[in-house]
């Protein structure tokens, strides 16, 4: 039954909300500063202590500097976008890229004093925002996140407020049933579905959790949700809460991470506050709090179960499935794991609908996926797109290209336990089966580029380095394979391959696919099973050859003098950090293969191009 009480509580902190922001819009100038872990790094605490030194010495009282989250737009960091209210009220804000204390100053004097636009500092490459959808970075960098009215004056808990009024648990569960979310975590389930299994369960007590403990190699798109939207993946908890009948959540994040942490607590406390939180939430008489654990950096933690065990106080390790943690889970009873991204999409489905939300995706995964768009590529940052949007969109349209105009290798999907796609399939759609069909995965979003100086072998070896130094070791089958497959890798990668290790690698790869205990184990074999299936060409080059067509692995490189261009300037042998080139000056000078060390000391500073790398 609508509860019409929850509606007018609601309203009395929308009420609110207008008021402050009504004060906050009184200003005549609006300065955004964003502030999150990547952007203080790239120095906008110090672009902060500048604005607010300059609105000092200028004594004015109609400026408002604001922190807001990340923008997503990692190679432009830090940015800046100032609004000034004149004669026309609809025109938008002005952003600015790279800002830092010279800019500043040419900021405040010629744009703010002025009303000048400083052309200079403009924010470049519309293309990278305009061809996003952003539902889960819909706030990111546009509000405050240590500010709950501020959220709440952009339709902030009126999902969480609608679905209170209506009182239905299994209602939700159809809402985002019909929506096509699946969980954004790596896995794909459907989160309806996941739900439900919890909500039919006959214990009384059950329990929801947030994943947030983000652990692939250059993956950033969990932390900067939480960092730059927290209210967001607090209301999309909140509302899972009530429809699996769960009265404690947990958020288990990374110690690694403080800011996100900080401003998370922050906003826990906050919506307590104002009764968001807690018990007789908005006067519902529905009861849930959330606690937050911090957990020790291990990637396995990732895994439902282990990170279960984590939370219950024991070392992070997996266990078999079944039971599955919505019959059996924390302490044993019901629990719901979704990561940061999936609840960030809830409240969207119940503002907007969820045929709204299903029909920006796919026929089978509806919405949209962040990635965290990083390697060889023009503009790095995060990037959120439709299901269904190809690879070729999101690297040449968005991110602008490949970086110094070199051609476009492979594109590394969902982690270490992801695959490398060659170029030839750039035009495949986005989605959790496309990726499947490729041989990687969708995981959790990170994107990285790779160009044609890049080694596919030796791209395995790191990603599978990585899963076998976080390999908890419980089962067989993960603990001795990725050991196993990282020495035959690193074997080929020294020059000491044989035809047969490629064979073994396959085998070794479809083994660990089909044994493993967790998803760890299972699905790190395949950046080297992909870049076998892709790149076959390069390993017989290893193996056959002692040859590394990228000259990237070092065993496999020579430098040699190339004598119709060495004119005996000496660089080469001055810089060498093992006295292994010989030679007088103006004359042709020679590299000792025996004791060269491979280090390319001499590729880089010779300025004639007299050095070659075989």
């Amino acid at each position: 039954m609508p509860n019409s009480a929850v509606m007018a509580r609601y309203r009395e902190l929308a009420d609110r909300a207008v008021e402050a922001q009504a004060q906050r819009d009184g200003r005549r100038v609006r300065i955004l500063v964003g502030s999150a872990t990547c952007e203080n790094a790239a120095g906008a605490d110090g672009v902060l202590d500048e604005f607010r030194k300059h609105i000092a010495a200028s004594g004015r009282k109609d400026i408002l500097l604001r922190r807001v989250g990340c923008t997503g737009r990692c190679s432009r960091e830090p940015i800046v976008s100032v609004h000034v209210d004149g004669p026309d009220q609809n025109q938008k804000p002005v952003t600015y890229e790279k800002v830092d204390r010279g800019r500043v100053h040419a900021i405040f004097t010629r744009h703010i004093q002025d009303g000048s636009v400083v052309t200079e500092a403009l924010l470049g490459h519309e293309g990278f925002v305009g061809r996003q959808t952003r539902v889960a970075l819909r706030n990111s960098g546009l509000i405050d996140p240590e500010d709950i009215l501020e959220y709440v004056v952009h339709d902030g808990y009126r999902a969480l407020a609608t679905v209170l009024d209506k009182g239905s648990p299994a209602w939700v569960v159809e809402q985002v049933t019909a929506s096509k979310l699946r969980g954004r975590g790596g896995g794909g389930f459907p989160t309806g579905q996941k739900w439900a299994f919890a909500a039919r369960s006959p214990e009384a007590t059950r329990y929801l959790i947030c994943n947030a403990d983000e652990g692939d190699p250059g993956a950033f798109m969990d932390r900067s949700m939480l960092e730059g939207d927290p209210h967001s993946v607090i209301e999309g908890m909140i509302v899972a809460a009530f429809a699996i009948g769960a009265g404690r959540g947990f958020v288990y994040i990374r110690a690694e991470y403080p800011m996100a942490i900080a401003r998370l607590e922050q906003a826990i406390a906050a919506a307590r506050e104002h009764g968001l939180l807690g018990a007789n939430i908005l006067g519902s008489g529905f009861a849930f709090d959330i606690e937050l654990r911090l957990g020790a950096g291990a990637f396995v933690c990732g895994e439902e179960t282990a990170l279960i065990r984590s939370i219950e106080g024991m070392r992070g390790q997996p266990r078999p499935r079944p039971p599955y943690p919505s019959d059996s889970g924390l302490w044993g009873k019901p629990t719901v794991i979704n990561n940061v991204e999936t609840f960030a999409n809830v409240p969207p489905i119940f503002l907007r609908g969820p045929e709204w939300f299903a029909s920006l995706g796919t026929e089978r995964s509806g919405g949209t996926k962040v990635f965290a768009l990083a390697g060889k590529v023009v503009h790095t940052g995060l990037v959120e797109v439709e299901m269904g949007t190809t690879l070729r969109e999101i690297v040449f349209e968005i991110g602008g290209g490949v970086a110094d105009g070199k051609q476009l290798k492979a594109v590394q999907t969902g982690g270490p336990a992801g695959g490398c796609i060659p170029a030839s399939k750039l035009d495949c759609p986005v989605d959790f089966d496309s990726l499947t069909a490729l041989g990687t995965i969708m995981g959790s979003g990170g994107m990285i580029v790779m160009d044609q100086d890049d080694c596919m072998v030796d791209i395995a070896k790191f990603f599978l380095a990585f899963s076998q130094d976080e390999s908890c070791g419980k089962c067989t089958p993960c603990r001795e394979g990725t050991k196993r497959m990282l020495e035959i890798v690193e074997r080929i990668t020294r020059g000491q391959g044989v035809p047969a290790d490629i064979d073994k690698l396959e085998r070794l790869g479809r083994l660990l696919q089909k044994t493993s205990l967790c998803g760890l184990g299972r699905a790190c074999p395949n950046p080297v099973l992909s870049t076998i299936r892709y790149f076959r060409d390069e390993y017989l080059a290893h193996v056959n050859e002692k040859r590394c067509p990228a000259r990237k692995c070092k065993s496999l490189i020579q430098y040699v003098v190339l004598p119709d261009h060495c004119v005996g300037c000496t660089a080469c042998a001055r810089n060498c950090p093992v006295s292994c080139i010989a030679g007088a000056p103006k004359k042709v000078h020679e590299i000792d293969q025996s004791r060269c060390i491979k280090c390319g000391k001499c590729y880089q500073v010779c300025r004639f191009n007299a050095i070659g790398r075989q």
